[in-house]
């Protein structure tokens, strides 16, 4: 799962060639989580909430595209 390899706190992740300062927080027991990533040295941001449902996780971005948010999830690199 996309949401699961991402580490909990505070993390540097790669995406596209860019450096960008990313955290994850758990909340609800694991039921709910919040993703920010801030872009080092730019201006680009991802937001995304996350729920997880009887069907799977629900994915809400905050403010921008959801293929914005599933192309981050994808192609991020952690490390």
């Amino acid at each position: 799962m996309l949401l699961e390899r991402l580490p909990e706190g505070y993390s540097e992740v790669r995406y596209r060639g860019r450096r960008y300062a990313m955290t994850r927080r758990t909340f609800n027991r694991g039921r709910s989580l919040k993703v920010f990533a801030r872009e080092l040295g730019g201006n680009d941001v991802v937001s995304l909430n996350g729920y997880l449902t009887a069907r799977g996780w629900q994915l809400k971005p905050c403010e921008m595209s959801e293929h914005k948010v599933l192309d981050f999830l994808v192609h991020c690199k952690t490390g």
